[in-house]
């Protein structure tokens, strides 16, 4: 997302909020500002003139993706948006008009929802407010969020009902609170599992549901990391080092170590395969990416780059002759 005027037009943050990389006099790992944005496409801004050439440099074309005058997120910042769907004050992206997947299956009548824990003690003032996250959330970030509340936002509450009654949307998105998610800073690795596992014996307990349904368990970005696998540049943004997601349904192959490079966007290109969607996001959304032609040993490195893959490769629906379109996810 980048910073703009609040009606998708392009506008400058403040220059406190202006990101300088470029290391302190007399220092290496201190920036000379650390900060919430920054324009990749000004190659005279600090920092920028490097990635670009480097991308330039590669034998084969990347887009930077990089729009003209368009501020982008370095860090986390709050969304335009309270989970109660008020707008927040001070340091906040503000809203954006962007288009989201939540917006492309609203438009092709497919349900959905968004399941965050502690949402519904954000949205009380409780004491344990504090544990649900408001950045985890995309669409807070959208224009249109206060519309999506009444009928897309869950807490995960609502979500282990929803299993239990066999009453889940075609499409999920869950994210645990902050004593769940196995962060660090707040969590256990274990209780994170804990969580997974509670959803899927949920889900295979209702064998109807079960019959359609597809899970894909996955985590937060690994941050700068040293990742010795191929890493592939796509834009300005670059995906990042390897991250673990792993793929529990009846559709699937089952004891399967993909090879094909995936990342975050993939499970919007997984929805917009299995639906029929027939569209991207945008014109600059790596679900415009084709899906990589692999070969050899170097199965990882896509023969095509840039290319994403759909994580259609982790099932075979051929197997159970079934219409997948219908599959929960």
């Amino acid at each position: 997302m980048f910073f703009s005027d609040g009606s998708g037009n392009p506008a400058t943050p403040e220059a406190a909020n202006i990101y300088n990389p470029d290391p302190q006099a007399g220092t290496l790992n201190l920036y000379t500002r650390q900060a919430q944005f920054f324009n990749c496409s000004d190659t005279t801004q600090p920092g920028i003139a490097a990635i670009t050439n480097y991308l330039n440099a590669l034998p084969y074309f990347v887009e930077t993706k990089c729009g003209l005058g368009q501020y982008w997120l370095a860090v986390n910042v709050n969304p335009a948006f309270t989970p109660k769907g008020l707008l927040q004050s001070g340091l906040v992206v503000p809203q954006t008009t962007q288009q989201s997947i939540g917006d492309v299956l609203n438009a092709h009548n497919i349900p959905w929802k968004y399941y965050g824990g502690g949402f519904n003690a954000a949205r009380t003032d409780s004491p344990f407010a504090g544990t649900y996250c408001n950045i985890c959330n995309p669409f807070e970030y959208q224009s249109d969020y206060p519309s999506l509340v009444g009928d897309h936002m869950r807490d995960v509450t609502d979500l282990f009902t929803d299993l239990a009654n066999g009453t889940l949307p075609a499409v999920s998105y869950v994210k645990p609170d902050g004593t769940m998610d196995g962060h660090p800073a707040s969590s256990k690795w274990t209780l994170f599992e804990a969580f997974a596992k509670n959803i899927i014996e949920l889900a295979q307990s209702n064998r109807e549901q079960w019959a359609q349904t597809a899970i894909f368990v996955t985590v937060d970005e690994g941050g700068g990391y040293y990742d010795s696998g191929f890493i592939q540049p796509v834009d300005f943004f670059g995906t990042g080092p390897r991250i673990p997601m792993i793929a529990v349904s009846p559709f699937s192959t089952g004891g399967h170590i993909s090879h094909v490079y995936s990342e975050h966007s993939s499970f919007v290109k997984f929805i917009e395969r299995n639906w029929k969607l027939g569209t991207a996001l945008s014109f600059r959304s790596r679900d415009n990416l084709p899906n990589p032609i692999q070969h050899g040993e170097h199965s990882y490195v896509p023969r095509n780059m840039p290319a994403i893959g759909d994580l259609f490769d982790l099932f075979d629906f051929d197997r159970h002759g079934k219409d997948h379109s219908r599959r929960r996810d």
